[in-house]
């Protein structure tokens, strides 16, 4: 298969700090565009699937339910639940308090409350402890840190509300209007769920692509002097992956993705969109675990094959 789209969005419930960054494969390799908003939400898998190809598409948001928490679902797996949301608008309320926390109402807290902390919250939810909030591949690996629990919502460190603007406002309307999605690794291998006129969605972390693409920030992505300084080689991890960047690609990369505020949400786009590729040419393995609760309802990280410590339980 040579025509492909490959697709990354650096996701937030900030629209402003809503990237994407799209490249196209034919026979002679990538040509990768420069970082974009994403845009109206209705839009962005009509305009990836316009040309009628196969499109591969990175998102920097959980893709998946806790083991604790799926143990008690009668659905046969996570895209089974994703689409059963629809009846239940009420899962995406994120409760004040303790007393309104459940399975029904999972996400936590509204805002920051005095002496709050995640081991209360896992107890509210009937897990033994706060390690049941944390799906396998939120776990820290000997090659990076721990990512945050699906259902914490707040601080810097988490990811819950980038979870519910993307599963409630995106995906439902998406798979109701019926668009032709795919969700990986629950449905299948990467390569084998690509098919015309299909988007195959993939949990990617822009941390871990970093890593796969041999870089390292000398400090903060926050900082622009950072990301300026991993120019060359991101430049060079382009040209592995037989990605050539457009004019204003390049020109974002040797500026440091530029000195507002979004300019680490366009890095984070382009690194992912490398982390990606990687997978699609063969660089990095389609790698999931044989463990039936990660195949069916966890999900897993795109490229990622360290596996975290200490090992989770059943």
């Amino acid at each position: 298969m040579d025509e492909l789209i490959a697709a990354h969005a650096d996701w937030s419930i900030d629209p402003r700090k809503r990237w994407i960054t799209v490249a196209r494969r034919d026979a002679a390799g990538w040509r990768a565009a420069a970082p974009r908003p994403v845009g109206t939400l209705g839009g962005l898998l009509a305009g990836l699937l316009a040309p009628g190809l196969p499109v591969a598409l990175g998102l920097d948001l959980p893709l998946g339910l806790p083991r604790a928490y799926a143990a008690g679902r009668a659905e046969a797996g996570f895209p089974e639940f994703l689409r059963g949301l629809a009846a239940t608008p009420e899962f995406f309320a994120v409760s004040a308090g303790l007393e309104t926390v459940g399975p029904a109402r999972p996400f936590y807290p509204a805002r920051g409350v005095r002496g709050m902390t995640r081991a209360a919250h896992a107890a509210a939810l009937g897990f033994e402890g706060p390690a049941g909030l944390s799906r396998w591949c939120d776990r820290a690996t000997a090659e990076r840190p721990a990512g945050a629990p699906l259902f914490w919502t707040l601080g810097a460190n988490q990811s819950g509300k980038a979870a519910i603007n993307a599963w409630r406002d995106w995906l439902l309307p998406a798979l109701g209007a019926g668009m032709p999605i795919r969700i990986w690794p629950f449905e299948g291998g990467l390569r084998e769920l690509l098919a015309p006129g299909t988007a195959v969605l993939a949990e990617v972390y822009p941390a871990e692509a970093l890593r796969h693409c041999g870089l390292a920030l000398a400090g903060s992505k926050r900082l622009r002097a950072a990301r300026r300084g991993v120019a060359p080689g991101l430049l060079a991890a382009m040209a592995a992956r037989r990605v050539v960047p457009e004019a204003a690609l390049a020109a974002a990369v040797a500026d440091g993705f530029g000195a507002d505020a979004p300019g680490e949400d366009r890095f984070d786009s382009v690194i992912g969109l490398l982390g990606l590729i990687g997978v699609l040419e063969g660089m990095r393995p389609d790698y999931v675990p044989e463990d039936p609760w990660i195949r069916r309802w966890e999900g897993w990280v795109l490229g990622q094959t360290a596996l975290p410590r200490p090992a989770a339980t059943p």
